[in-house]
């Protein structure tokens, strides 16, 4: 694996790390981790300051991913073929995870960041083109369960265990070899079980009948 890949996943923290969400709060004038559920993150901005801001911070926190995927694989060469180099897709994925686990745990918050969902969703956009598809699918399935029962913790766990499904599916039904799809297959999973982890309070408390849906007053 090239030593460049150092900087990128460097770059993929740092781009990350911006507290998009606490950045908005501030400039409402409130402290987002001191309101709603105090997370750092489009839902609970959205929930606390307008749908608008939550909208804004969305689209900016998939962004903050894209970018630092895309921009990584551009310069390595990732991105003008099929995304299977052998030991540089470890590095372009470390770049990924760099991304999200600064959204996570931003250095500038006292390592207390959001759930991860967005910034996830951002950086498998940005490879393109293996996991790009199962990342619309994945949106798509986030948008019908978010329909279904309003429940947007629930809505981002379910997504996010779709990515290597739809991966799977998709490399299987092009009758692929499975061994360029391990690290993503292996990525995507770790991922799915970070969400699951990062909404485990949101899981216990549908299961309690507690969790705000979408729609509910506060």
């Amino acid at each position: 694996m090239s030593p460049q890949w150092a900087f990128w996943i460097i770059a993929g923290y740092a781009f990350g790390s911006i507290p998009f969400a606490w950045l908005i709060g501030r400039g409402r004038g409130l402290d987002i981790r001191r309101h709603g559920s105090g997370n750092v993150g489009a839902t609970n901005l959205g929930r606390t300051v307008g749908r608008a801001w939550g909208g804004l911070c969305l689209l900016l926190d998939v962004a903050k991913g894209v970018a630092p995927v895309l921009l990584s694989g551009a310069w390595m060469g990732m991105t003008s073929h099929d995304g299977t180099h052998g030991g540089e897709t470890w590095g372009w994925l470390a770049v990924a995870a760099a991304a999200v686990i600064g959204h996570i745990y931003p250095i500038w918050l006292g390592f207390r960041g959001g759930k991860g969902v967005a910034t996830g969703l951002g950086v498998l956009l940005g490879f393109w083109p293996t996991l790009t598809l199962p990342a619309l699918a994945s949106l798509l399935t986030w948008l019908m369960v978010t329909g279904l029962f309003r429940y947007i913790g629930l809505a981002s766990v379910v997504a996010a265990v779709s990515v290597p499904c739809y991966l799977l599916a998709a490399n299987t039904w092009a009758d692929r070899p499975m061994g360029p799809i391990v690290p993503f297959l292996a990525v995507t999973s770790l991922m799915a079980l970070l969400v699951a982890v990062r909404h485990r309070d949101n899981l216990v408390r549908i299961l309690a009948g507690t969790e705000p849906r979408i729609g509910d007053k506060s």
